[in-house]
């Protein structure tokens, strides 16, 4: 399916029946990723799986920003009029998720975010120099995103109003001292560092990833809330 907003076509999957989740893929990559994930969440969910722009399906863009694609994530949510939605962002939809819910606090309901950062030199030992040398011949818009993007502060963080659950691996590319930087400045989040696991090892096609938010996005029975 397709929807236009912000200016540019958002493609995107939906399948199952209930209360609505939105996957949120990372850089170069696409809805693709969670086809595992996608399969365990349609019994008691209602899954959108988009592909940002730039990316899979969706509109081919002169910018990529990742500003830019929060304010998309936040048209598509209010186009198909999506009521208090769940949020899961891997990476660069970690970031996006954090952006969309610190500008616009009243929109989700919960929200699962793994391997996102706050600023460009998050990433650990050789990372950054590694995304130097592949922006160096390619010339790709999405890695010189992630050379001089994003910049998180504790106070947009801060001004997150919603149960947020932050996750990373052991073995992450991210630096642990952001991912608690995070965990650290959300009034409301929990944060689970997942043992042996890598940036992607949990995330990519895997069932690891399940329980997690399972739990997480679980119904409180007494309270009617997801």
């Amino acid at each position: 399916m397709i929807q236009h907003v912000n200016g540019i076509d958002l493609w995107y999957e939906k399948t199952g029946n209930g209360p609505p989740v939105l996957l949120l893929h990372g850089n170069g990559e696409s809805h693709k990723i969670f086809r595992v994930l996608t399969e365990q969440l349609i019994n008691r969910y209602t899954v959108y799986a988009l592909d940002s722009r730039g990316h899979g399906q969706s509109g081919k863009t002169k910018e990529l920003h990742y500003d830019l694609m929060a304010e998309d994530t936040a048209q598509f949510i209010l186009s198909l009029k999506l009521e208090k939605p769940l949020l899961y962002g891997f990476s660069d939809g970690g970031i996006i998720g954090l952006l969309l819910a610190s500008k616009y606090p009243g929109l989700l309901a919960k929200m699962a975010i793994s391997g996102a950062n706050t600023k460009p030199d998050a990433t650990g030992r050789g990372w950054d120099l590694l995304f130097k040398i592949m922006y160096c011949f390619s010339g790709s818009r999405k890695i010189k995103m992630m050379l001089t993007e994003p910049h998180i502060s504790a106070e947009q963080l801060s001004s997150i109003r919603i149960p947020v659950l932050v996750l990373a691996g052991e073995k992450d590319i991210i630096r642990e001292e952001d991912t608690r930087f995070i965990a650290e400045n959300i009034p409301d989040a929990r944060l689970k560092i997942l043992k042996g696991e890598s940036h992607m090892s949990y995330v990519i096609n895997s069932p690891k990833l399940y329980p997690e938010l399972a739990e997480f996005f679980s119904v409180d029975k007494e309270a009617g809330e997801l």
